[in-house]
């Protein structure tokens, strides 16, 4: 099983790099027409960039992972669902690359595609028996939505969301040859992880090209899905550790600006990752340590999946904690010159 499982994620890996660093080629000077991103006082940027290179990672994503979940016969039905979610929530994001939407439509149409995602799934899939469904399954909601955000919150270097989403995914693909993850869900991971390296040179230092929303949103989608069949396997450690930085550094900055009655629902530059590069941190640097960081929680979270003990489960999430929160604070210090 693992061996043609391995198989099956190299068939969806390497096409979807390939094809999705020839469309962010082609469309480059389309976006750079029609979806140009202009500096202003929250960009990271200093130079006009185009966005929507999601169209290319997304497309290049969801045509690699449906060839190879359908020519290896796995069920269809939710994965279809997903992957219809994924492309309205990506036409959404790119709607508001090209003219921004309102907050409420927009959060609106967001929550749409994660519902249909959430209801789509099977009732026997749990991660706390003991809650109503009703419940469980409203709160899953709110996280997606949150999730999917995060992950656009978080697109703000160059290469931060390679630096985030590959590990994560290469770590997916992994627990799918240890049985923790379900073929398609696997073979999704494998297509979004050669997309993003593909995608990966155009990105980098002085990026070329951004993802934009339509890039970001589904990206958000489809790794939430992939996380979320951790923990109907019961490998929460597991699912919370892979995007623990992203969650941490978000959510602590929403609960920091709403303390300080700042209006939190705006765009603004106080993102612990942002503000190392005000604090004298290079965009390559956040971005490695970013990186590095992802590589020892995917690390643990593997570990947290193929150990029988809770507590050890506990203790490696306790690690990655203690990890996260540490370079959270190296981030909010000045960097001492030399």
């Amino acid at each position: 099983m693992a061996s043609s499982l391995f198989l099956l994620s190299l068939a969806a890996a390497v096409p979807a790099a390939l094809l999705s660093g020839a469309l962010t080629w082609a469309i480059r000077p389309l976006m750079m027409r029609i979806a140009l991103a202009k500096p202003n006082a929250r960009s990271s940027h200093r130079i006009p960039t185009p966005q929507g290179a999601g169209v290319a990672v997304i497309a290049a994503t969801l045509i690699a992972a449906a060839a190879v979940i359908g020519l290896a016969g796995a069920d269809v039905k939710i994965p279809f669902v997903v992957f219809g979610a994924t492309l309205f929530i990506a036409a959404v994001g790119f709607v508001d690359d090209v003219k921004a939407l309102p907050v409420v439509p927009r959060m609106l149409l967001q929550g749409a595609a994660v519902a249909a995602v959430i209801v789509a799934a099977s009732e026997g899939l749990r991660i706390v028996p003991a809650c109503p469904l009703w419940l469980e399954r409203g709160l899953l909601v709110i996280a997606g939505l949150w999730f999917v955000n995060l992950v656009n919150f978080m697109d703000g270097l160059d290469l931060m969301t390679v630096a985030e989403i590959v590990p994560v995914t290469g770590a997916l693909v992994l627990l799918g040859w240890l049985n923790e993850v379900p073929v398609p869900a696997t073979v999704a991971a494998a297509a979004l992880l050669g997309a993003m390296l593909g995608f990966a040179p155009f990105n980098r230092p002085v990026a070329k090209i951004f993802l934009g929303d339509v890039g970001s949103l589904p990206i958000g989608l489809l790794a939430g899905w992939c996380l979320l069949q951790l923990a109907w396997h019961q490998q929460i450690a597991a699912a919370l550790l892979l995007p623990l930085y992203y969650v941490t550094d978000t959510t602590v900055t929403l609960f920091r600006r709403m303390a300080r009655h700042e209006p939190f629902w705006a765009a603004h530059r106080s993102h612990f990752y942002q503000r190392a590069t005000d604090n004298g941190f290079s965009v390559s640097r956040v971005v490695g340590e970013v990186f590095a960081l992802n590589l020892l929680l995917a690390a643990l979270a593997i570990g947290s999946a193929m150990t029988p003990s809770a507590a050890t489960a506990v203790l490696l999430f306790i690690v990655g904690g203690i990890a996260t929160a540490l370079l959270m604070r190296r981030f909010s210090r000045p960097l001492p010159s030399r």
